[in-house]
């Protein structure tokens, strides 16, 4: 009796003191289960099914390598900047701060009272936004929340003309402290959404941005309802971080 076969698997049987032999047989002429061997091992055929590959997606490949790129930036190249946002009251200041976390907007905010502290992570750089109330009681603040930070963001309400003039008067007092020259401003005209509001080349004569000197400005017309230019705020900032 001839037998075509491979040996797979040998196991030993301590208790009977017989050996087992598992052979994948591929004689199709032999029945091996019926083959006993005298005084010798015991033949049986196993068939071995291997399972199926899983195919692997590439766009599941991609998000794993976005991932621990992500991971190995925040490992070795993490980095936090500080960044101050003032302006006055109802200028949706809080409602900003609120979408670039990711959180969603909401109308009815609660005004804040002192200050709100936050952080916004974008790729490798933690944003750590002091969000100051903007009653008249708390700018007397901001001078104080603003040194030694990366970037200061003021933020006015576009569709609010009237108050377009004490926004004014409130951010030049803040420039004029000694303490924060030098300090990067963003200027930011929120609601653009809103009928009637006032595009950024009239908010930059409005509040006289071009009086300001030795300080580098830039001015935004944004939306924190719609979103509206918000990645290129983070950009700007993020910018900064080094600075």
């Amino acid at each position: 009796m001839q037998l075509s076969c491979r040996i797979l698997l040998w196991q030993s049987d301590r208790a009977s003191g017989t050996n087992q032999v598992q052979i994948d047989s591929k004689n199709d002429s032999t029945d091996a289960n019926s083959a006993l061997l005298a005084d010798g091992p015991t033949v049986h055929t196993h068939h071995w099914l291997l399972p199926r590959p899983v195919p692997i997606r590439v766009d599941t490949m991609l998000n794993f390598f976005r991932w621990f790129y992500d991971w190995l930036l925040g490992l070795f190249w993490a980095t936090e900047m500080d960044v101050t946002i003032v302006g006055l009251q109802n200028a949706g200041k809080t409602s900003l701060l609120r979408v670039l976390a990711g959180g969603e907007f909401t109308i009815d905010s609660i005004p804040t009272v002192g200050f709100n502290m936050q952080r916004v992570q974008k790729g490798h750089v933690t944003l750590k936004c002091w969000d100051l109330g903007g009653q008249p009681r708390f700018r007397t603040m901001w001078e104080r929340y603003c040194r030694d930070v990366n970037a200061m963001v003021f933020v006015v309400d576009a569709a609010d003309r009237d108050a377009i003039p004490v926004a004014r008067e409130e951010l030049h007092i803040l420039l004029s402290k000694p303490s924060l020259a030098g300090i990067p401003l963003l200027v930011l005209g929120n609601k653009s959404d809103l009928r009637g509001k006032m595009s950024v080349d009239e908010l930059i004569e409005a509040l006289e941005l071009k009086r300001v000197t030795h300080r580098e400005i830039s001015c935004y017309g944004i939306s924190a309802k719609e979103e509206t230019n918000l990645d290129a705020v983070l950009q700007w900032l993020i910018a900064r971080s080094g600075k």
